[in-house]
């Protein structure tokens, strides 16, 4: 739109300058007796707060002149009361949350109308009206009702069709973030405030509109969503304030941090990892350089082309705006701290969306033929169901695919820790391809007519039709990002591993492919036991570590002296350097680079281990709730850098 349309940018940035009390300030202007102004909440939004200096700016007094009441069960003779006091006396009130009472929303509308209605029949007598009617008209139309709601479709259209309709959404940019941010204070604030504190407004700001954009990135932004809002950095410029009057010459830099990091952006944040990320901000943003010209857009240095965006020095309101307008050009996820690669990821997957509702409100019937494309939903689910079928064969009578009798009378004594990973990952595997292969069964008697189609049975006939893992096996399952035909291929690869390890049970793998595992954290456990048990230490003092060899899979030809060999990591967000051995920047379009073999061994947690970055490993890409333990990987740039820049290992990424 900004870029296709005539004055498409004006457009989009209009009002960009104006905070919500001016964007208030705006509608009351457009409103009258019979025009509400409708606020559909967001997460975040305080508009109670504006309504309030609004009213006493217009000179209602709270509780006489200005009457709020929350739509709760039993508040509705009070808000009809209400009401019928205000539209009589000129004053203003507010109803909030009334998605909360549909049902008396009718009565509502009634009463709007009424109101509308007897307001039309006296303009119209206005001639014949004594000077004291005249002067009580003219106080009736001081009358305003504001109403709050979530987003709702219990709300009848009577009454929204006739509201002036406000909702406070953050914009889409880091610059119109940052603007929309800067905005938020008063002009007369900022220009009131001393050097130091006019800096560190300016980098809250900025810190804010870091974290509210890079949500976008999805997992590489955060592990989880987080409804940061302009309410937190109200919160936060109120305790800076209060902290820079109190402080002396030197600035607490430490106690901000701390109060804006773990505090009040913190209180949202449950992720351990994301609390880091956003500690790692502040320690880049929140020092001494805020007071003079910083660089805000983290290690950016050595980029080509160059991208930058100067802190400029303590200024004007005025021209702190033209700063942002100025020098803050264009979007690019090195302002975040991210590698180009993830602006791919994201453009991708926002594809993939679109895609995915196109495909869902196609139609799904089609005439019989023989191409493939025009086979009916019947007749692929079938055929992938034979296929299917074909692929996982099962001996046993009951279903089973590992007989788990036999391993254990091969194990019979020698039972130790890994041994019960392995037993248990067999165990797994036993139930969800028995549950598989009951399901496959029941639907294909279906097909047959044998039997009448259940509602789960549709549902797998559709997840077959689409290409999706059923939602049965997958709980049955480990966490996945793949299709249904890349998800059988990769069953059968972990049924392969746990195959010929049941054919000498005693001993593990050379090797093992910790991604294949449905529980890779029990085999990490399973190391730390054996070194407990063969040290004498207690277990609670120990910790995984990584070494990362230069071997692939296949150049294994024995057990590691010290630990265990695993592979099938991938790194994402930044590559391996296999010759010099460090993490390095990705190169362009390169999603993710394949680990080589890694040792993991365990030590004493008072081990120190320096030049290395502390790397999240998840099982999926999701990252978030997959999370497995942390690994060590040597880097020459400081641990920041991989920090901002999401940089993890990812145990199953789909090819």
């Amino acid at each position: 739109m900004q870029q296709t349309l005539p004055h498409g940018q004006a457009f989009v940035e209009c009002g960009a300058e104006l905070n919500s009390l001016q964007v208030l300030q705006s509608a009351l202007d457009d409103s009258n007796p019979t025009v509400p102004i409708f606020f559909i909440l967001s997460p975040g939004t305080d508009v109670v707060s504006d309504l309030d200096r609004a009213a006493i700016e217009s000179g209602f007094e709270k509780g006489t002149s200005y009457h709020n009441v929350s739509m709760v069960q039993g508040q509705d003779v009070i808000a009809e009361q209400l009401l019928s006091l205000a539209d009589k006396e000129g004053h203003w009130m507010i109803l909030n949350n009334v998605h909360l009472m549909p049902s008396w929303l009718q009565t509502l509308e009634k009463m709007l109308d009424d109101f509308a209605m007897d307001r039309s029949e006296r303009s119209k007598n206005m001639e014949s009206l004594s000077a004291a009617e005249k002067a009580e008209f003219d106080t009736r139309d001081r009358f305003r009702l504001f109403l709050t709601s979530d987003p709702s479709k219990a709300i009848p259209p009577g009454v929204l069709n006739r509201a002036i309709k406000l909702t406070f959404e953050p914009p889409a940019g880091l610059k119109a973030n940052l603007k929309r941010a800067f905005c938020s204070f008063s002009k007369e604030m900022v220009d009131d405030m001393d050097k130091k504190s006019k800096a560190i407004l300016f980098g809250l700001c900025h810190f804010h509109s870091l974290m509210m954009e890079r949500k976008k990135f999805g997992p590489q932004g955060f592990n989880m969503m987080y409804p940061f809002s302009l309410g937190d950095l109200r919160d936060s410029a109120v305790c800076l304030t209060n902290y820079m009057e109190d402080a002396d010459a030197k600035i607490p830099w430490a106690d901000l941090r701390y109060i804006f990091g773990q505090i009040m952006y913190g209180g949202h944040i449950v992720n351990d990892n994301d609390r880091l990320l956003c500690m790692t901000y502040l320690d880049f943003l929140m020092d001494d350089g805020l007071l003079e010209e910083k660089e805000l857009f983290p290690f950016c240095q050595d980029e080509k082309p160059a991208v930058s965006f100067i802190c400029p020095s303590p200024t004007s309101y005025d021209r702190y705006l033209a700063h942002i307008d100025n020098e803050l050009k264009g979007e690019t996820p090195l302002a975040y701290g991210l590698h180009p690669n993830a602006e791919i990821e994201f453009r991708t997957k926002r594809s993939v969306e679109l895609f995915e509702v196109l495909e869902q409100i196609s139609p799904k019937e089609a005439p019989d033929g023989d191409d493939e494309m025009m086979q009916s939903p019947q007749h692929v689910a079938e055929n992938t169901l034979n296929e299917i079928l074909e692929r996982i064969e099962v001996e046993s009578d009951e279903g089973l695919y590992f007989i788990m009798e036999d391993v254990e009378e091969m194990i019979d004594t020698e039972k130790g820790p890994f041994q019960n990973v392995f037993l248990q990952e067999c165990t797994q595997m036993n139930a969800l391809v028995k549950h598989m292969i009951e399901s496959l069964r029941e639907l294909e008697k279906g097909f047959a007519g044998e039997l009448t189609m259940s509602d789960s049975m549709e549902v797998l006939q559709r997840s077959l039709f689409d290409d999706r893992v059923p939602a049965t096996w997958a709980k049955l399952g480990w966490p996945s990002g793949r299709d249904l035909a890349s998800w059988i291929s990769n069953l059968q690869d972990r049924l392969q591993q746990l195959t010929v390890w049941t054919e000498n049970p005693t001993e593990i793998p050379k090797c093992t492919w910790i991604s294949g595992l449905r529980n890779p954290q029990s085999f990490l456990t399973a190391i730390m036991q054996e070194t407990a048990q063969q040290n004498k230490l207690e277990l609670d003092k120990l910790m995984i570590v990584t070494e990362v060899t230069k071997l692939d899979a296949a150049g294994v030809q024995t057990k590691s002296r010290e630990g265990t060999y695993i592979h099938g990591l991938s790194l994402e967000g930044a590559r391996w350097g296999k010759d010099t051995g460090i993490i390095e920047k990705s190169q362009p379009k390169e999603m993710s680079c394949r680990m080589p073999v890694i040792v993991c061994k365990a030590v004493p947690t008072s081990s120190a281990i320096s030049g290395i970055y502390s790397c999240p490993c998840y099982k999926t890409q999701q990252r978030g709730p997959t999370y497995v333990f942390n690994a060590q990987l040597r880097t020459k740039s400081p641990a920041e850098r991989w920090i901002l820049a999401s940089v993890a290992l990812i145990m199953d990424i789909p090819e």
